[in-house]
């Protein structure tokens, strides 16, 4: 990294005494550092002369590794971008507390985790555990993983980001192939909007009106943006229109997105920040957002993707034991309902309550990933470095995936 007087500033790894000291620490020293280059990318200015608001907003919003607030395991969320269209495969070793249960996820469930982690220790089973975490993009989180990232515990947004895992040797090959396909966690696909949603953003077709200002992360290192992207498109497949028709209406919502930063919970921190009328994003996100009291209104549309998130044990660990032991506990009444409470659908609902004073409606329109072919067919279709539709789009109006 480089602070702003140029300097290069190297994090040295650093001995966990404990979880919760170990992520102030850092993050005090990311924000005494002042580490140069935002996670966000903005779209191009077509005008030398009028400043981009994107990238004012981008400059000041905090960095991945600052906004997730995690362990020094977080050295992957920040990777480079590389001419392939997929970030850098890095990551900065660091020193775990042997026999810990080291966590890496996506960037949300941060607070769920936290949650559940201590009412997992006041179990039999997971007496005397003590855990690390990192929290950052899903897809830079499963690369880091892949280029040396100590985990025993990984969470994703979505599915290939643990087939990547897999791939390398490092999650068995049967991750899926229990009850629930190896999903922890649901969601859906909604927009959240400003108080009293001023600018009547109700369905799909709303984000395509000139003006509207869209906020959603970078589909080359979130996977909230893929999810984003094919709830948007196979909304509009479910309407009768043609995949031509579709893909030029992509085209057009991705002509009025202002910022994509390299996660959901960044361009959460985006909107907040005051920059777009509607943030498209994970139901818990909005969720917790309005939990914590920010000024938000959210809108579930009727045509929407139901979002499936996994998670496994990795066979690279030295706590893999204690890890089994959390990854039942997470799929139990008790821990399914401590995600329900952040804001997240339970895979297994019995006896699991929304939170307080929040619904979990069931949108008219709801369709699955496997609708529209399934992530493998997916990802080659619309995110390949080179052909996909979506890199071309992406391309086509100067964003460099």
């Amino acid at each position: 990294m480089v602070d702003k007087t140029g300097k290069e500033d190297v994090l040295k790894p650093v001995q966990i005494a404990s979880r919760r000291t170990a992520a102030l620490l850092l993050t005090t020293a990311l924000f005494v550092t002042a580490c140069g280059g935002s996670a966000a990318t903005p779209k191009p200015s077509t005008s030398s002369s009028t400043p981009n608001p994107a990238t004012s907003v981008a400059s000041s919003a905090p960095s991945t590794a600052a906004s997730a607030a995690a362990s020094p395991t977080s050295a992957g969320s920040g990777a480079p971008a590389t001419t392939s269209g997929s970030p850098a495969a890095t990551a900065t070793p660091f020193e775990t507390t042997p026999g810990d249960v080291t966590i890496v996820a996506y960037s949300t469930p941060k607070a769920a985790y936290d949650a559940a982690i201590p009412q997992f220790q006041a179990t039999s089973e997971g007496t005397g555990a003590n855990f690390e975490e990192s929290f950052g993009a899903s897809g830079d989180q499963s690369r880091a993983v892949v280029a040396g990232l100590p985990a025993d515990y990984v969470a994703f947004s979505l599915s290939p980001d643990m087939d990547r895992l897999v791939k390398a040797g490092m999650v068995a090959t049967d991750w899926n192939s229990g009850t629930n396909k190896g999903m922890v966690t649901d969601s859906v696909v909604v927009f959240a909007v400003r108080p009293g949603n001023p600018k009547n953003i109700h369905s799909w077709d709303d984000l395509l009106q000139p003006g509207i200002g869209i906020i959603t992360p970078n589909p080359f290192s979130s996977g909230s943006a893929r999810w984003n992207i094919m709830a948007a498109y196979g909304s509009w497949i479910k309407a009768g229109l043609s995949e031509e028709q579709a893909t030029a209406n992509l085209t057009t919502f991705f002509g009025n997105v202002l910022v994509q930063d390299s996660s959901a919970r960044n361009a959460t921190q985006t909107f907040l920040a005051g920059q777009g009328d509607v943030l498209i994003s994970y139901e818990n996100e909005a969720i917790a957002a309005k939990q914590g009291g920010q000024d938000l209104d959210y809108v579930v549309p009727d045509s929407t993707i139901l979002i499936e998130n996994p998670a496994a044990v990795t066979n690279v660990g030295d706590a893999t034991d204690k890890a089994a032991a959390f990854l039942t506990f997470v799929l139990s009444q008790a821990g399914q309902q401590a995600f329900a409470d952040h804001g997240y659908r339970p895979v297994n609902a019995d006896g699991v309550n929304p939170p307080a004073g929040f619904e979990f409606p069931t949108p008219s329109g709801l369709f699955t990933i496997d609708d529209l072919g399934g992530w493998t067919e997916v990802t080659t279709k619309f995110f390949d470095a080179d052909n996909g539709i979506v890199t071309k789009i992406e391309q086509a109006l100067g964003v460099n995936p």
